[in-house]
């Protein structure tokens, strides 16, 4: 029997990563009924395409991505919003939000009474803190929000927070409360797959003695367990009221 040998130099013609590395081949896309509008900070899209926004978009046929920092004017974000069909959320703590752990299925439904576009900010919490205080058309947005019991999987990742997690978590997340409330039907076992892979590959990156990458910060790596957060006075983030 022939045993097919990948080639490590062979890049992916979609994400233009090694074959090796590349997390395209465990992409599935789901279908949803609610948009899931990405708006990245050019940071984000300055990065490799294994993002959790871009894994974010790949897993998510309704879905895209729009990059930017102040997003008053951008015309597609406007477009979505002056659509009367549409009903229009921003996925961000703060006061009155529609917390979808604690509403009921009727609730739920009642609220999301168009097509429902969710909106995201996508980069570190300082920037999308930057971009909503920028983005005076995303101020008024009703906001939605979670009560979050998971920790991150992102372990090489310093969170300021618990409670915070990645892009692509946090959508698994709302589709799971979404699918509770039989609003959404879609099969989201295998949603986190590419950014457990990317996890996968990271750690092994760390702890390969043989690997020169900048995923290896040290000699002698070890991976910590993630049970401790900066403290405010080294990554500060705060949760702005609703306008």
């Amino acid at each position: 029997m022939r045993v097919e040998i990948e080639n490590p130099r062979e890049k992916c013609y979609q994400c233009k990563k090694s074959k090796s590395t590349c997390i395209c081949k465990h992409v599935r896309p789901i279908k949803t009924k609610t948009r899931f509008v990405i708006l990245m900070h050019p940071k984000e899209a300055r990065k490799e395409k294994n993002g959790t926004g871009y894994m974010t978009n790949l897993q998510l046929e309704n879905s895209e991505v729009i990059v930017g920092v102040d997003f008053s004017e951008n015309k597609r974000v406007n477009e979505i919003l002056n659509n009367e069909d549409n009903s229009a959320f921003l996925l961000y703590p703060g006061n009155d939000n529609f917390n979808l752990s604690v509403k009921n299925s009727t609730e739920i439904n009642a609220f999301f009474d168009k097509t429902p576009h969710i909106f995201i900010l996508d980069g570190t919490w300082p920037c999308a803190r930057k971009m909503l205080r920028l983005s005076t058309n995303l101020q008024t947005l009703k906001r939605v929000s979670f009560d979050n019991e998971i920790k991150s999987k992102f372990i090489i990742k310093q969170q300021p927070e618990p409670l915070c997690l990645s892009t692509i978590e946090s959508v698994y997340t709302v589709i799971n409360l979404l699918k509770t409330a039989k609003f959404e039907t879609c099969n989201t076992d295998s949603f986190l797959l590419p950014f457990e892979k990317m996890i996968e590959q990271q750690i092994a990156c760390i702890l390969d003695p043989n690997n020169k990458n900048h995923y290896r910060p040290n000699k002698n790596p070890t991976i910590a367990p993630k049970n401790m957060y900066k403290k405010a006075s080294e990554r500060n983030i705060i949760f702005e009221e609703n306008r």
